[in-house]
């Protein structure tokens, strides 16, 4: 699942983003209206959260401009606008929701959790060998038994997914499963991909595989490296 950001607040967006990823999605973001109104025609994200108070263009202009175009991308307003008036004016906009700020991240989470659900779910199933993940429900099975799996193990193996049988590198996978969370020395990476290996070979052979000096790979059988 992908969340689109448009928040020129960097503090607020840095916490989000984290959020965001630690609950086993992805994220990108606009600092400004016009960044924004880009990234919503072209970002291919499943939601957005957006800020009312742009430098640029306005949040409620945006998402005029969303609807107009017949767009039916499910969209959060976060703002510190709290007037009855204010709530009212994003709503008819087009917003799907809205929460003022302050506000618990969770609550922010939970209500995108109900608008993709509301939205009928982010695609189709993905599937490879005996392996399956359902965006919509967050589910993710092998051999029709359901993985255990925590945020970033199912954001990680939605990845490869995504991308069966290609070599992914390091720096790819840490793109758009860690973000904004990696120090480029780290071996986290390694650690997790250990923890969804021994999830997935409790249930089957082993699917993802490290090509030496490149990365790893998502494929049925070990192939020279």
């Amino acid at each position: 699942m992908k969340i689109l950001i448009v928040e020129d607040d960097d503090r607020f967006a840095n916490v989000l983003e984290r959020a965001i990823g630690e609950a086993g999605w992805t994220s990108e973001r606009a600092r400004d209206g016009l960044e924004g109104e880009h990234l919503m025609r072209t970002g291919n994200g499943d939601a957005v959260v957006l800020d009312l108070g742009l430098p640029g263009r306005g949040g409620l202009d945006l998402l005029r401009r969303l609807r107009a175009k017949g767009s039916t991308l499910p969209v959060l307003v976060l703002t510190a606008r709290d007037g009855v008036d204010d709530r009212i004016a994003g709503l008819d906009a087009g917003a799907d929701d809205y929460v003022v700020k302050p506000c618990a991240l969770s609550e922010v989470l939970a209500r995108l959790r109900a608008l993709l659900r509301r939205g009928g779910g982010t695609g189709p199933v993905l599937r490879y060998a005996d392996v399956e993940l359902d965006p919509a429900r967050g589910v993710a099975t092998r051999a029709g038994q359901r993985l255990p799996l925590r945020p970033r193990e199912y954001a990680l193996l939605e990845f490869f997914l995504r991308h069966p049988e290609d070599v992914l590198t390091r720096d790819r996978i840490y793109e758009h499963v860690w973000e904004h969370d990696f120090d480029g020395l780290s071996n986290v990476l390694e650690v997790y991909v250990r923890y969804l290996r021994t999830k997935l070979e409790v249930l089957g052979s082993r699917l993802i595989h490290t090509v030496r000096g490149r990365g790893y790979a998502l494929r049925r059988e070990e192939e020279p490296s």
